[in-house]
């Protein structure tokens, strides 16, 4: 599938569009067996979403000149991957030995729905099949960078400092960025520059997408951490005030929600400034949603 879209709205409603379709033909059927399992894990990684991590690889590989018509284009199996990973780490965010959330995009979590038993399992399930996925882009270079972002140098290492963060006084902004940028920023950059890898582009530009990915990764949390505090729980679909619930560190806590919003905003056009041409580019119209989303 080829994106028509002539603005960036439309972009993004093609761009989940898309990942849909591709995350119901990667992802194994129910009706193989073990089918309560491929259940759950259908059930987590079809739930909706914003499906910013596969448009941003997406949009990275166009703006690189990476080939968009054909069926099975490794960028497809990246994106599907990308939105896999994502799935994973929610559904484990949500375990009561985590987060203990009780919805997460207007339905249960896979916990509540399943179990946590089954739980568990799903997360482990998507996570092989990303990697199976990810494989087949026939790119050893996009597979270590989906292992960098949620190995302990990211995802996972951002996971451990913020449950070792849970309850402490006083947590500084420095804390809070080096949390963020591992935790969310690491998955965010890593889809943006497998999304340049997987064009051929290189290394000047795939340098400027890394930071690109940096600043709005880490404004994505920022805003997230607003959110908590000042979203719509109909609009996010998960409950708010959980991070303050849990002691979590967040931007707001550590300086202030003004100064959040003002941080986030600087983030974004920093990240604008590196990109070529942005009067046109869907990367800087995903960029300024990023600073202006509700959920």
């Amino acid at each position: 599938m080829q994106l028509t879209a002539i603005n960036g709205k439309q972009y993004l409603v093609e761009g989940r569009e898309l990942t849909d379709s591709l995350l119901e033909k990667y992802l194994p059927p129910v009706s193989a067996e073990p089918s309560s399992l491929h259940e759950a894990m259908r059930y987590s990684a079809l739930a909706g979403g914003k499906r910013l991590r596969p448009i941003l690889c997406l949009s990275a590989y166009d703006y690189c000149g990476g080939k968009t018509s054909g069926e099975d284009l490794p960028v497809h199996f990246a994106m599907a991957a990308l939105e896999m990973v994502h799935a994973y780490s929610l559904i484990h965010d949500d375990l009561p030995c985590m987060d203990d959330d009780d919805l997460r995009r207007g339905i249960p979590t896979c916990h509540k729905q399943f179990g946590e038993a089954m739980a568990v399992l799903a997360g482990d399930a998507l996570h092989v099949v990303a990697f199976d996925l990810m494989a087949r882009t026939g790119s050893v270079s996009a597979v270590r960078e989906l292992a960098w972002a949620i190995g302990t140098d990211g995802m996972l290492g951002g996971q451990v400092a913020d449950l070792e963060a849970e309850g402490k006084s006083e947590v500084d902004a420095d804390e809070v960025v080096h949390i963020h940028r591992r935790k969310t920023g690491a998955l965010i950059t890593a889809s943006i520059k497998i999304g340049a890898i997987l064009a051929g582009a290189d290394q000047q530009r795939t340098d400027a997408l890394f930071d690109f990915g940096q600043k709005i990764g880490l404004a994505f949390q920022i805003v997230d951490d607003i959110l908590d505090v000042e979203g719509d729980q109909e609009v996010l679909g998960k409950i708010v005030g959980s991070d303050s619930k849990n002691q979590k560190a967040t931007y707001p806590a550590a300086v202030g929600i003004e100064t959040a919003k003002s941080e986030a905003q600087r983030l974004i056009d920093e990240a604008i400034a590196l990109i070529e041409e942005p009067e046109s580019n869907m990367l800087v119209y995903i960029a300024r949603f990023v600073g202006q989303r509700e959920s």
